[in-house]
């Protein structure tokens, strides 16, 4: 079977929460890989997630200890929301 894998860069400005997490990451720039299986037996290319892995912590320093953390992709979505409308004042943490 074929494998893929997609890597990028996702950014907190405030600290946040998956279930996934033993508890609240600090703010930063974390690592994500996505890693996808091809569907075989199609006419055209398609692929489905098999996990998405975070690295933590964020903005390691080079040659120290990375734990690799498999979370939920929706669930990190949605923090991601959380978090850029809390940044912009919009969310439940951004009120006055």
């Amino acid at each position: 079977m074929s494998m893929r894998s997609t890597e990028r860069t996702i950014t907190f400005a405030r600290s946040f929460r998956l279930s996934a997490l033993d508890g609240p990451q600090p703010p930063g720039s974390y690592r994500l890989l996505t890693e996808e299986q091809r569907l075989e037996g199609l006419s055209f290319d398609a692929f489905q997630r098999v996990r998405t892995l975070l690295y933590l912590p964020a903005d390691s320093l080079p040659g120290r200890t990375r734990e690799v953390v498999d979370v939920d992709p929706a669930e990190l979505a949605a923090a991601v929301v959380a978090d850029a409308l809390q940044s912009l004042g919009t969310g439940p943490a951004g009120t006055a």
